[in-house]
């Protein structure tokens, strides 16, 4: 049974224990990652997102027990590269599954291009409109 401690940007401390392939998958995050456990546990863990690898919102530090997570894929890797205040245990809780015991540290702060008056562009940008004529009156 897996014991996760997480560590809150006040500091405080919050271990949860979960059953592997019990944890009841709330469709945010991969199934049984830090998402989806805080999710479970009425974590606020951030997810701009909905926990798809297409920001950065739910970056964790890895403190103890980074073998007892899922290995990194290129897409996790790619995305952490934007993270605020990156570091070599860095992971993303939508991303990284738990498969025993370790303690995560949320960082003090995240980027949230959404939140901040930004953008998060998924696709192909659309073509631009054309310029308006410039029209003169009476005429």
């Amino acid at each position: 049974m897996p014991k996760v401690t997480l560590i809150l940007r006040d500091k405080t401390q919050k271990t949860i224990e979960f059953e592997s392939g019990k944890l009841p998958y709330l469709g945010h995050g991969l199934p049984e990652s830090f998402l989806d456990l805080a999710m479970n546990a009425g974590v606020p863990l951030e997810h701009a997102c909905g926990g798809s690898c297409a920001c950065t919102t739910c970056h964790l530090i890895i403190r103890q027990g980074e073998q007892n997570l899922s290995p990194m894929e290129d897409n996790e890797a790619d995305r952490l590269d934007t993270a605020w205040d990156l570091t070599v245990s860095s992971r993303l809780g939508c991303q990284a599954v738990i498969k025993g015991d370790v303690t995560a540290e949320f960082p003090m702060y995240t980027r949230n291009y959404v939140q901040e008056g930004g953008a998060i562009q998924l696709g192909q940008p659309e073509a631009p409109a054309k310029p308006l004529e410039p029209t003169v009156a009476g005429k």
